[in-house]
């Protein structure tokens, strides 16, 4: 098993850049695909990005594409969520989640969850 622990959200101003980590515990994230979700209040958890150390693959969600990178330390055992050019729609939880196998962005196929950090964007 795998435990996630997310930090990093804040309030920012649209515009700004934030950082989201999701550091891991129990087994090496490198044998892990990993992902970030969000959920706005009233609204499904929705895929944002994940990465495939074993499949050197990343994909993201189009309303992100082009502004969020994800990416990982294997040797700190962490995952980030680089956030850039931040708008207003972009606030909600964001969790950090874990699967083994292929890469999916389907929230259902993911085992291991993290708590959630809490990212809000003011207009």
């Amino acid at each position: 098993q795998v435990q996630l622990v997310e930090s990093g959200g804040g309030l920012v101003q649209a515009g700004d850049s934030l950082r989201l980590s999701c550091a891991a515990s129990g087994r090496t994230v490198s044998r892990y695909v990993m992902a970030w979700f969000r959920q706005a209040p009233g609204k499904e958890r929705e895929f944002v990005a994940a990465d495939s150390w074993e499949e050197a693959t990343t994909t993201y969600a189009d309303s992100v594409k082009g502004r969020f990178t994800i990416s990982r330390d294997n040797g700190k055992n962490t995952v980030y969520l680089q956030m850039n050019s931040l708008k207003p729609e972009d606030t909600a939880v964001y969790y950090c989640a874990a699967r083994t196998f292929y890469l999916t962005n389907r929230r259902g196929d993911y085992d291991y969850w993290g708590q959630g950090t809490q990212v809000t964007v003011s207009s």
